[in-house]
């Protein structure tokens, strides 16, 4: 009777390790490789009904893509689902790595990875580059700032009702160029408003290029459905759906919700029940823009949303957005009443903005009616 050989492969920028577990002999092979697919594939292939599996990480899914198109079957493990043994702590090298995968294949303790098409890994590298251009952004003004804080020059105008003018307008940088320092202060101005300029420039083009992807068919029934959420924009909703990939892939609305390290933790045993802050344990990217969303909740209105012009969302999705905005917008004022710490009250919100987001999204996909 044919059995399945279980492959494991610990894969780096330059090197893969590779070890062939046989679950009936215990025999294990080890085997070092370049990161040469083909190379992989011929060899693994030579053992009886293969597959291979490798931890998710920095070198992202193109080897398993160029596995599976060889002809091998190969998952990606979910690296924060791996149960290590505590013995192995001091005692770890790429060998004994490959081989923990392979034999956590073949008893089946692994939890895979979706692998995402081509189309969505593209938007999500798309708006990951977008996000680093804002941080970006972010440090170079805080240089700029701090440079010139430390010289004495402080942006402290005001508008005629006597409230306090925002940085970084077209009046705040008319302000920093009257600036005139001499020598090499002169020379580290220029390089940190240089730096800030081509820093805004930057994110300018890419925040286009995302919304014009977002306009697009694969994309543009999820954006503009998530969009009908009160403080949810364009680029937030994509964010959601390029980082999700297909929200019907959850199962249920907490699912979704704790992938976005969005669920409470948890330190109970016996009668004790211990909760905590949320586990942050998930996609850092989503739980960042539910977070931010969730704080318009503190302030807005319980009004639905007023469409954008140019959308054409169903009825029955828009409604749904307008229950969302009711519900979320009392949940918010329960939470103050009842004196919660704001922070705290928000990471609530954002928990169950994210079913709604879930629900909306699977109905802007056709998985629920």
């Amino acid at each position: 009777m044919p059995h399945v050989t279980s492959i494991g492969l610990d894969v780096h920028a330059r090197s893969v390790a590779a070890a062939a577990f046989n679950p009936f002999t215990g025999e294990v092979v080890h085997r070092d490789f370049g990161t040469d697919a083909a190379e992989i594939a011929e060899w693994a292939l030579g053992f009886e009904e293969p597959r291979a599996c490798y931890e998710s990480g920095p070198t992202g899914f193109h080897m398993a893509r160029e596995l599976r198109a060889l002809g091998l079957d190969c998952a990606v493990a979910a690296v924060s689902k791996m149960q290590r043994p505590a013995a192995d702590a001091r005692r770890k090298n790429d060998r004994r790595d490959a081989e923990f995968i392979a034999r956590m294949l073949a008893t089946h303790n692994i939890v895979e990875v979706p692998l995402p098409d081509a189309a969505v890994e593209a938007a999500r590298d798309l708006d990951r580059a977008l996000d680093d251009a804002t941080r970006e952004l972010r440090r170079s003004r805080q240089r700029l700032n701090m440079f010139l804080i430390r010289l004495g020059h402080v942006w402290d105008e005001r508008n005629a009702d006597g409230a306090r003018r925002k940085a970084w307008t077209r009046a705040h940088w008319r302000w920093v160029s009257e600036i005139r320092l001499e020598g090499p202060q002169r020379d580290a101005l220029e390089y940190y408003v240089t730096a800030a300029r081509c820093a805004e420039s930057d994110r300018r083009q890419l925040e286009r290029r995302v919304v014009a992807l977002a306009g697009t068919d694969r994309w543009r029934a999820t954006v503009e459905a998530l969009s009908c959420i009160k403080g949810i924009d364009t680029l937030t909703a994509f964010r959601l759906a390029a980082e999700a990939g297909s929200f019907s892939r959850f199962r249920s609305a907490p699912a979704f919700a704790s992938w976005c390290g969005l669920t409470p933790s948890e330190h109970s045993s016996g009668e004790s029940e211990r909760r905590g802050g949320i586990t942050k344990a998930g996609n850092a990217l989503a739980r960042t823009a539910l977070i931010e969303s969730a704080w318009h909740y503190s302030a807005c209105s319980p009004k639905p949303k007023a469409p954008a012009p140019g959308t054409d969302v169903p009825p029955a999705i828009r409604s749904r957005a307008d229950d969302c905005t009711a519900r979320l917008h009392r949940r918010r004022e329960a939470l103050a009443d009842a004196g919660k710490p704001a922070c705290r009250a928000n990471a609530a919100v954002a928990r169950e903005l994210a079913c709604w987001v879930w629900e909306i999204g699977c109905r802007s996909e056709g998985t629920i009616l």
